[in-house]
């Protein structure tokens, strides 16, 4: 199965951000990364995925110079991140009316594969839910990343992080605004999220009373949704850049990945060599000196 992507780009580090002195007042999105723009390692993964059709960046404009192996596509930031999410959504089903689910992907998890996509979508798809969410456990996150400094919630049965690619049915973006709204806007806090769901989620969360499913289940009834847990088992896509230990994390990381933008070493000869070669050109070959004495 195939289906539409969105990348969420349109985020610009404000003072006081721990990522402007990097952005320059640039969108995050193209801090470079490795030699090339953060976004453009996410844009490579998707155009090597099987599972992706067309690929819409939202919050930048084809003058980036960005590529990508699939169809490409731009849109102009909305300001808020549901509605960059809606009008993505919107534009996937102008570009294919057919099209039940969308790939929800931030423009900040460089280290992020096409098969891993291909997995995430072969995996979500083996069930008809609404709203598929990655998270990935700390042992994975830890063993992959030791210094990546993520926060993560503890549950009855595990500690973990969320997942910064996710797959999401159409149909449902647009249906309880509100909660969304505030579910985004706090996502960086799972306590804050729990408690938005209802003061008993975010007690039982609090005392960790819950498991992963048992929490999925609350949520979707809550939210009215059918929701499902993708649990990860590699920490890439849900290694995001928020601070620069993350960003330097990441800088070393890829530089050693094949795709990296390796810069040419470019070898200064001395000028004792290159006063020899002008010797060596001006001075007449014996061949030629042969010849003009058998000329003459």
């Amino acid at each position: 199965m195939k289906m539409n992507a969105i990348v969420l780009a349109g985020g610009i580090p404000q003072p006081g951000d721990p990522l402007y002195v990097y952005s320059n007042g640039d969108s995050k999105a193209l801090i470079d990364v490795a030699g090339k723009p953060m976004v453009q390692w996410i844009l490579d993964a998707l155009g090597e995925a099987k599972s992706v059709d067309q690929v819409i960046v939202i919050g930048l404009t084809p003058k980036s110079g960005l590529t990508c192996k699939k169809p490409l596509h731009f849109i102009s930031n909305q300001g808020r991140m549901l509605a960059n999410i809606i009008v993505g959504s919107e534009k996937s089903l102008e570009l294919n009316p057919k099209g039940e689910y969308l790939l929800v992907c931030s423009a900040d998890i460089p280290a992020l594969h096409g098969d891993m996509v291909d997995w995430l979508v072969k995996t979500a798809m083996q069930t008809e839910d609404d709203l598929y969410y990655g998270v990935c456990p700390k042992d994975v996150m830890e063993t992959r990343y030791p210094s990546s400094k993520r926060t993560y919630t503890k549950l009855k049965d595990i500690e973990l992080c969320g997942a910064d690619v996710n797959i999401a049915r159409i149909g449902v973006i647009k249906e309880h605004l509100d909660t969304w709204e505030a579910l985004i806007g706090n996502r960086k806090s799972p306590i804050r999220q729990a408690g938005v769901i209802g003061l008993d989620t975010l007690f039982q969360l609090a005392t960790r009373q819950f498991t992963l499913d048992a929490l999925v289940e609350r949520a979707s009834q809550r939210i009215g949704i059918k929701g499902r847990a993708i649990i990860w088992d590699h920490a890439e896509p849900c290694m995001d850049v928020d601070k620069p230990h993350q960003l330097e994390l990441m800088r070393e990381d890829l530089a050693n990945q094949p795709s990296a933008v390796k810069k040419p070493v470019v070898k200064k000869q001395t000028t004792r060599t290159s006063e020899a070669k002008k010797v060596v050109k001006s001075a007449p070959s014996k061949t030629t000196k042969g010849k003009s004495t058998k000329q003459k």
